[in-house]
């Protein structure tokens, strides 16, 4: 019997194998190594060059490659930082597969604080582009037949929009089995089963069978240290679940997936006043905010139209008739298990040491 334990074993450590250098945009990575290379991705004004930064760690042994990319949209920081994090936290030496690490997609964007390129197109509903197209188009083909297609899989990290914060959760296309497996596995609290989007980065990848995830949380123009750090230990948890790196024995937190979502939208233009938060479990007809005029003497309430967990929110008090305020997501599972879940997933991040953040006059980082 011992034996026959250890030639099983040595038939184990035979499956391990030493990886090949990786070659992208010219440049050849050997096994255990790293490069940034440049990806010429546009023109300004004075001719001078434009291009997306891309980090490529070449493990030492075979495995997939994955791809964690970030401000597909300008004015989303989070997604940046966390790359920061994550290249760092990696070591070659230990890694199966190759990471691709692109911080910033939309340079164009970035560098104007912008979500938009200068055409004031989405780059993320722009792909799989063209060459012959518009500025959008022209990226977004560049982007997408010279790195894109080179994963087998996909996080793309978003945040919400100017003024709107998002609780950390996971968007992805449930329907695909490891798509569902690697989405556990991340473990946000919230999981949302969200249709493909044509144009999106995730559509277009998915159609090539690349799978992929979006990462959403907290907002633009912001560092959230909760968002990035649970961005960081999520995107690790999914390499250790493709065994690119080697599994944890802490448990991996539990997620519930959201069976819908919808907004609650003012019904009136005024001041808001907000009376609940991310992570919070509301009751059908609970008064959410009011909306006040400038002296008070008209009071509108902001109530709910059904009973769910607030995922994404409005941060400005200014609010328009219309307007989006609060995003409501609704499970099968009793609500207040899922805003259990995220009291513990914001408590347990929270008892971490967080990174300091690179830039010092954004938030700070202690919780």
């Amino acid at each position: 019997m011992r034996q026959a334990k250890g030639q099983k074993h040595v038939e184990k450590v035979k499956k391990v194998r030493k990886n090949v250098a990786f070659n992208l945009l010219g440049e050849s990575v050997p096994p255990a190594g790293r490069a940034v290379i440049e990806l010429e991705a546009a023109k300004l004004y004075t001719h001078s060059p434009l291009s997306i930064p891309i980090e490529i760690i070449n493990g030492a042994y075979e495995g997939p490659v994955m791809m964690v990319n970030a401000a597909i949209h300008g004015d989303e920081l989070n997604g940046v930082e966390i790359v920061r994090q994550l290249i760092n936290s990696i070591d070659e030496n230990k890694l199966k597969g190759t990471l691709i690490a692109v911080p910033i997609v939309n340079v164009f964007g970035f560098i104007h604080k912008s979500r938009y390129l200068p055409d004031r197109r989405d780059l993320n509903r722009s792909f799989p582009g063209s060459e012959k197209g518009s500025l959008a188009s022209r990226m977004a083909h560049t982007f997408f037949s010279q790195v894109v297609t080179r994963c087998n899989y996909i996080i793309d990290l978003h945040t919400g929009a100017i003024h709107r914060t998002n609780l950390p959760q996971i968007r992805a296309d449930l329907s695909t089995p490891e798509t569902l497996r690697i989405a556990q596995a991340f473990a946000t609290p919230v999981t949302l089963d969200s249709p493909l989007r044509g144009g999106s980065l995730r559509s277009e990848a998915e159609k090539c069978g690349i799978t992929v995830l979006t990462y959403e949380a907290g907002e633009a123009l912001r560092f959230d240290p909760i968002a990035i750090h649970a961005g960081v230990m999520g995107i690790l948890r999914t390499m250790q679940a493709v065994n690119m790196l080697r599994k944890s024995r802490k448990k991996t937190p539990t997620t519930i997936i959201a069976k819908s979502t919808s907004w609650a939208r003012a019904e009136t233009d005024g001041i808001l006043r907000t009376l609940v938060s991310l992570g919070d479990k509301v009751e059908k007809g609970q008064t959410l905010a009011y909306v006040n005029s400038p002296l008070g003497k008209i009071k509108e309430e902001l109530r709910a139209n059904k009973g769910g967990v607030i995922i994404g929110q409005q941060t400005l008090p200014l609010v328009n008739e219309g307007d989006a305020v609060f995003n409501i997501a609704y499970f099968s599972q009793d609500d207040e298990i899922v805003e259990q879940l995220v009291e513990e997933f914001i408590e347990d991040i929270s008892d971490m040491e967080l990174e300091p953040l690179t830039t010092g006059y954004l938030q700070s980082t202690q919780p």
